[in-house]
């Protein structure tokens, strides 16, 4: 993750945030008088957000574990699309 400090980042703001979307790389933003901010896309965020809601509920956190596990033991299923 690189580390930015908040002049730079804001010289450089498209720049930075064309980079965060594109790498999908969030950016530390460091301040002087204040704590660190992070920059991430809305893509990621949303991703993370979505990723603590599932794994919220112990019960489905524990079927998706089991459902990975089955994945890298070459377990799976494959299945067609239903079409629309």
């Amino acid at each position: 993750m690189d580390v930015m400090n908040y002049s730079d980042t804001r010289a450089r703001l498209k720049k930075v945030m064309d980079r965060v979307v594109a790498d999908h790389t969030p950016v530390v933003i460091s301040r002087q008088s204040g704590e660190s901010v992070v920059m991430v896309s809305l893509a990621d965020w949303n991703a993370m957000e979505e990723t603590l809601h599932l794994l919220g509920s112990p019960t489905n956190a524990k079927r998706l574990k089991t459902a990975v596990a089955q994945l890298d033991a070459s377990n799976g299923r494959v299945r067609e699309l239903v079409p629309e």
